[in-house]
Formats: C-alpha cells, structure tokens, sequence
C-alpha cells in the first residue's frame, strides 16, 4: 500500500522544492491567518507559480465566498476548507458552486463520539479527516482515530478521503496500516519549526512510506 503524500503549512520555497523532489503529491498552503504557518496573498501567488499544476492546495477556515474566489485567482487546484462540523448547507453549497465539488476538500471538526455529517458528502469528493481539538482547526498535532477513519472511509467508499493529524515519520507506517489511507497528510511532524520544514524529518517520513 502506497498512499498520496500532502505535505502541509509549506511557506518557502526552498520547502516546496524539496519536498517535491522527494515526491510528495501535494504541497498546502496555509492562508488561514490565525495560523502559525499563514502565508500572505502574495506568498501564496508566487508559490503557485511554481508549484506544478494539480499539486498546489489551499487550506483555510471557514472561508468567505469573495475570499475564496480570489485565492482560486491565486491558481489553486484543490481548496482544504476546516469547517464546524453544523456549517450551513448554503455555505456548502456556495464553496462546491465556487470551485467545483472536484476540488473541494472539506474537512470538518467532528468532535469524538458524533456520527459523520452525511450531509456534507453532496458538496465534496474529498473529505480529509483530522484530529480533533477544541479551540482548533487542525495543526494541533494531535493524533486522530485510525480505526473511526478506516470505518468512515469504507462506509462512505464512494468519496475520497484523506488522513491528517498529529502523523510523523515514526507513526505514518502504523497510521497507514491501520487506516488503510489512501492519502496522508503531514504539517507538524515533519517541521524544525512552524511553517519550516525539517529535511530529515521529511527524508525519514519518504523513506518509511515508500523506501
């Protein structure tokens, strides 16, 4: 089992370079601005540019919809929107019109012991499931549930969906396997600093996926 590797919270070019000579499948980007790893607009527009093109990943929270038609002017393939987990259906509705239920990835904060919000899966093709946490929107590092994961992915097998929280080099081979992850998504685990990548850290996460 080989899955797609995103590696998130990219805000320098030298990062991006180097995780794409070690193949990674996605390179986010974070403009959510409460994020320790927030890139401005044009930060983001010059890592786009060179950035292959079906690679480049927006992630924000909660996006307004005239925010998200800019940063798709930004030249974004897939937009990463974390959203309440009761976000309405008109604002569903309105980022899937936006940018097409092909490219939006939602990822909604479902607390620990709330069933999947089925509705959701009209407006996406791609749901990407992290940990849980309180006050946040992803990035916590906390580790998410493998199990409910696989469970989700297997219920709703018709989507895609794609594990993110608290994975590192020396879990992603235990995340994979009991997951069953066809993409996986790494931020934290694999940063000196936030928003600075660690280049052993990203080497040993390769290697330990598909050495």
């Amino acid at each position: 089992m080989t899955p797609k590797i995103k590696i998130c919270g990219l805000t320098r070019w030298t990062d991006v370079s180097g995780v794409l000579d070690l193949g990674a499948d996605y390179c986010g980007v974070i403009v959510y601005p409460k994020s320790p790893r927030a890139v401005t607009r044009d930060q983001a527009w010059d890592l786009c540019q060179r950035i292959p093109a079906g690679k480049r990943v927006m992630v924000d929270v909660n996006t307004g919809a005239d925010e998200l038609e800019g940063w798709a002017d930004c030249g974004f393939d897939h937009f990463q929107i974390h959203c309440d987990i009761d976000v309405s259906l008109a604002t569903l509705a309105a980022w899937s019109g936006l940018v097409g239920k092909d490219r939006l990835w939602l990822a909604p904060k479902i607390p620990p012991g709330r069933s999947f919000p089925q509705e959701i899966l009209e407006f996406a093709d791609t749901i990407l499931v992290d940990a849980y946490h309180k006050d946040k929107y992803g990035g916590s590092g906390q580790t998410g549930n493998w199990d409910q994961f696989a469970d989700w992915a297997a219920m709703y097998s018709h989507k895609r969906f794609i594990l993110a929280g608290g994975l590192t080099p020396d879990n992603a081979l235990e995340a994979l396997q009991a997951s069953g992850a066809e993409t996986m998504d790494f931020n934290s685990g694999v940063e000196a600093s936030p928003g600075i990548k660690d280049p052993a850290k990203l080497k040993a996460l390769f290697e330990a996926l598909r050495g």
